[in-house]
């Protein structure tokens, strides 16, 4: 069973759009996994390094309101997937993009504006690590010397789908 969580990178910013989590000049690539060294490439943000070791280690992005918007691409999640990014926590996602991320067998998880600002009180903590559990629908993060649990919702046909693996493992469990 796919693990949920790890080390956190931290995107203080709504409105971050597909062509920032994966620039449109990838598109044409072949494999899922020639997306990968492109990932948040074109992000603009104070402090933030695309190639930096946050970014490279992160299992878990957290950011602000309408992550996901722009196009529809299914090569923003996928660039998440094939750097090891399980999950992606907001306040709101582009609707296409959400559905995507679970289509793809990862969560994306919606929180409040005060528990995600509770949890970007992490974001200098180096060893700032999130842990989800799907199955309670609770995540807890860590950092600093502090621990913080958050329940959220998800529907049950999107808890089935991030547990089977994504929209093609869960269609060969059901049909």
């Amino acid at each position: 069973m796919k693990t949920f969580g790890g080390p956190i990178l931290f995107l203080d910013r709504s409105d971050i759009n597909t062509d920032e989590i994966i620039p449109a000049k990838y598109l044409t690539e072949i494999t899922k996994e020639d997306l990968r060294p492109y990932i948040l490439e074109d992000l603009k943000l104070s402090g933030f390094d695309p190639k930096g070791p946050r970014t490279e280690n992160a299992r878990v992005v957290v950011s602000r309101a309408n992550f996901g918007c722009g196009s529809s691409r299914e090569h923003a999640p996928w660039v998440f997937e094939v750097n090891g990014i399980t999950a992606v926590i907001a306040e709101s996602f582009a609707r296409i993009f959400r559905q995507n991320m679970f289509n793809c067998g990862m969560a994306a998880i919606e929180l409040s504006k005060a528990d995600l600002d509770q949890i970007f009180s992490h974001s200098e903590d180096a060893d700032a690590a999130m842990n989800i559990d799907i199955e309670t629908r609770k995540l807890t993060v860590s950092g600093g010397g502090k621990t913080r649990e958050f329940s959220f919702e998800l529907s049950p046909f999107d808890k089935a789908l991030v547990l089977a693996g994504g929209w093609v493992d869960y269609a060969d469990l059901k049909y």
